[in-house]
């Protein structure tokens, strides 16, 4: 049976020699020497033929099972190095796509969109814009002149008018209600303060009430007024009281206004 030395270094077919025949030699050497009298060797003894030659290049690959492996290692070495190159490439390609491609949904919005800029870039010009101005002015002075008008200051006497003057009023309208009590100055000086802004804004409902009839107590009376509410929708959006202390005792309609005006109870000239 073969052995691996045998597989690599080939089988013992031809001219291999071992230093275990080199004792049967000497029949070869009396061979060459020729016979006992000195004649020459006979010329019939086989001539042994030369070790036919191998073309080496200095290079050797899979001579044996050492460089069978080595070229199976480094092939797969290449398939794992190229299988990688490609994967590379389908993920930027896949990066690219997705960074790209849009669906048919998005086309038709995209598509839609573009028309919708065309057609505001045709109608933006300044005669547009104009007729637009008119026309936005137009509505406005239609809903202003729809709109209630008051001009003076409505003296609520009992508190069933105190609550349809909020209830009853139409939504748009804001309702501002003075609270007094005859015995103060400052709440004298709020009256004719408020006769000039009624008539200053007239789409405002400007009212005043008696602090006995509201059922306010004793203590609000005297010391709580004049106080100011602000009503719109039916709901109370502005509630001031002890304006003294904001306004003093003397005070004039400008004042007033300003005040209004700073917490957007009034609506700024």
């Amino acid at each position: 049976m073969a052995t691996l030395d045998d597989k690599i270094l080939g089988e013992k077919l031809h001219n291999y020699c071992s230093s275990s025949e080199d004792e049967g030699g000497s029949d070869y050497e009396d061979s060459r020497s020729g016979d006992e009298e000195g004649n020459p060797p006979s010329s019939n003894i086989p001539k042994a033929e030369p070790a036919p030659l191998n073309n080496w290049s200095g290079t050797a690959s899979n001579t044996g099972p050492k460089g069978v492996i080595e070229d199976w290692r480094r092939f797969k070495q290449l398939e794992a190095e190229n299988r990688r190159e490609q994967e590379k490439e389908r993920v930027a390609l896949a990066k690219k796509l997705t960074m790209t491609v849009k669906t048919e949904r998005e086309e038709a919005e995209a598509k839609q969109i573009e028309e919708l800029e065309d057609e505001l870039g045709e109608l933006m010009n300044d005669e547009f814009l104009l007729q637009y101005q008119k026309k936005r002015m137009q509505e406005l002075m239609e809903q202003l002149q729809k709109a209630p008008k008051f001009g003076k200051v409505i003296t609520l006497k009992s508190q069933d008018e105190f609550l349809d003057a909020i209830d009853k009023e139409d939504q748009r309208v804001a309702v501002i209600i003075h609270i007094f009590n005859e015995k103060k100055r400052a709440c004298e000086t709020m009256d004719g303060c408020l006769n000039v802004l009624a008539a200053d804004y007239p789409t405002i409902k400007f009212c005043r009430i008696a602090a006995d009839i509201t059922g306010l107590s004793r203590h609000f009376r005297v010391e709580g007024v004049p106080a100011i509410l602000v009503y719109k929708g039916g709901q109370i959006i502005g509630n001031f009281v002890q304006l003294v202390t904001e306004l003093g005792n003397d005070f004039f309609a400008t004042d007033v206004e300003r005040f209004l005006i700073e917490y957007g109870m009034l609506p700024a000239k």
